[in-house]
């Protein structure tokens, strides 16, 4: 009997639910429908650790990418091995979407049976059992799995979180950046083939794109979690802010592979924190910067010293009047609270080569919790 079997009938007995003749196995069964335009993902949830900027390990939970991983595999391959921020989840607008989560369970909390779910933050569902809250929705319990269904009908920067018991579920890193590319994609315009938006004239028209999602936590709340004591909610202080889940100088490396498997899962090949930040281009190239913010805390402000911002879309929408006059404006910072994000082109026409940075303004930010010089900040590196 695998570990993962024997860990899942231990919650599922401990739980009074009488299937002590179930496998692990059985609790993954993932069908594609398959067809035009059809995309098929699919999560895993659990616990486990990740490594800060400065050395020290927080106890998360968190969402793993196991879309190629075969059914009877999908348990024990996500039980702690986790990554931060959540694996990319990036789509076309037309493509209709099935999102399974399976729900590993939480190995270091074993008195834990919290059901997951995944929110797709700002998307118009067209069913609220789709929607990852869950008053209204289906959320799987360990052990289970959840098919979600989408019709992407709008492009934009969106954004995903676990949404059961949600300030606590997305302060332990059930979070990650979500984007729909416009059906305009390919379509040269403006001397641009890709968009963030269905523009019309190609005004939002990039050459490379960046995701970068802000995020912070709060090193006491992990621990208390840890080791099984209340948790301190009205107490809650971020002391690491991130990029991507990572804090500077971790966030300008550009190797995924140097960020190791978890600590708890050293036989998997994968990496807890795969996501850089580095942000590179050439002269003359126009990049967008896909800007979101998950912070259950904090309001938090990007700026780029010395480079041009031009916010062409909020909240996944793009910046137009009612009669289809431009709204963007050009600016030096972007401020986001928890759920907003942002579409930021930065044009390098004329920007002597070197590296700059994008840092946020809220400078005790800048700190991987007691160590100076690092937190939310990442280099631009034009060439």
């Amino acid at each position: 009997m695998t570990f993962a079997r024997r860990y899942l009938l231990t919650l599922l007995m401990a739980a009074g639910l009488g299937l002590s003749g179930m496998n692990a196995e059985a609790a993954v069964n993932v069908q594609c429908p398959g067809g035009p335009n059809v995309v098929c993902k699919h999560l895993g949830a659990a616990d486990g650790w990740v490594k800060m900027a400065d050395g020290r390990e927080l106890y998360m939970f968190s969402f793993r990418d196991v879309t190629s991983v075969p059914d009877s595999e999908v348990v024990d391959t996500t039980l702690q091995n986790v990554q931060f921020s959540a694996p990319k989840l990036e789509f076309k607008e037309g493509d209709k979407v099935y999102l399974t989560l399976t729900n590993a369970g939480l190995v270091n909390r074993p008195d834990l049976f919290d059901p997951h779910s995944v929110h797709f933050h700002g998307f118009p569902n067209a069913a609220s059992i789709y929607d990852g809250l869950p008053e209204s929705a289906i959320v799987p319990m360990p052990g289970s799995s959840y098919t979600y269904f989408y019709n992407l009908v709008e492009p934009g920067t969106f954004l995903y979180h676990c949404h059961v018991e949600a300030s606590e579920h997305m302060q332990m890193g059930m979070l990650g950046n979500l984007y729909v590319h416009p059906k305009q994609d390919g379509t040269p315009m403006g001397g641009f083939t890709k968009f963030a938006y269905n523009d019309g004239d190609g005004s939002t028209g990039f050459d490379k794109e960046y995701p970068l999602q802000l995020a912070s936590m709060d090193g006491d709340f992990h621990d208390a979690s840890r080791d099984v004591q209340p948790l301190p909610f009205a107490n809650m202080l971020d002391t690491y802010s991130m990029l991507n889940g990572r804090g500077y100088p971790d966030t300008a490396n550009p190797d995924g592979a140097n960020f190791p498997p978890p600590p708890s899962r050293a036989d998997q090949n994968t990496s807890s924190q795969p996501l850089s930040s580095l942000i590179t281009a050439q002269q003359g190239q126009t990049v967008l910067l896909r800007i979101s913010n998950l912070s259950t805390t904090t309001y938090y402000s990007l700026s780029a010293m010395g480079l041009p911002m031009k916010v062409v879309g909020t909240g996944a929408h793009i910046l137009r009047g009612p009669g289809g006059q431009n709204l963007y404006y050009d600016t030096n910072s972007v401020t986001l609270g928890g759920g907003e994000s942002a579409d930021v082109l930065i044009d390098t026409t004329g920007v002597p080569a070197g590296t700059y940075y994008l840092y946020t303004t809220n400078l005790n930010y800048l700190s991987n919790h007691n160590e100076d010089f690092g937190g939310m900040m990442t280099e631009i590196v034009i060439n």
